[in-house]
């Protein structure tokens, strides 16, 4: 009898991240690989590319950009404890994730969501443009 290959043993990236929990949905997953939200070694890669036990790869969805180290193989979606034992977040990576959270949180970012601009703001803001052009 021919031996049967381990199922886990080859895994695509796209299925990884979906069973991972990354992504709701593994064409979400595809999606995010695609439009070059997931990197490895510094580059995109595709979504056919098969995660190795301790490939790195930084992953963005949303605010939040993370790094992971792959831990485990599988083609299956569990339980988020069972998923989480997958990969394994770097240190650095956890520390600015909560930092960019916190100042997010605080609202350091210098984002405006309060809509259009008043008309003395936009005043403002022609003659600020106006002075920083003159050197």
């Amino acid at each position: 009898m021919a031996q049967k290959p381990e199922e886990d043993d080859k895994v695509r990236l796209d299925k990884w991240l979906w069973a991972a929990r990354f992504f709701k949905t593994r064409a979400l997953a595809k999606a995010a690989i695609e439009s070059g939200k997931v990197h490895w070694r510094g580059e995109r890669c595709k979504p056919g590319k098969e995660p190795r036990i301790g490939d790195e790869f930084q992953i963005r969805a949303g605010f939040d950009e993370r790094t992971v180290v792959v831990q485990a193989l599988s083609t299956v979606r569990r339980g988020a404890p069972e998923a989480q034992a997958l990969y394994a977040e770097t240190a650095e990576s956890i520390a600015k994730r909560e930092n960019a959270a916190a100042m997010r949180k605080a609202g350091g970012l210098g984002i405006s969501t309060e809509g259009r601009p008043t008309k003395k703001q936009r005043r403002q803001l022609h003659q600020f443009r106006d002075t920083g052009s003159d050197d």
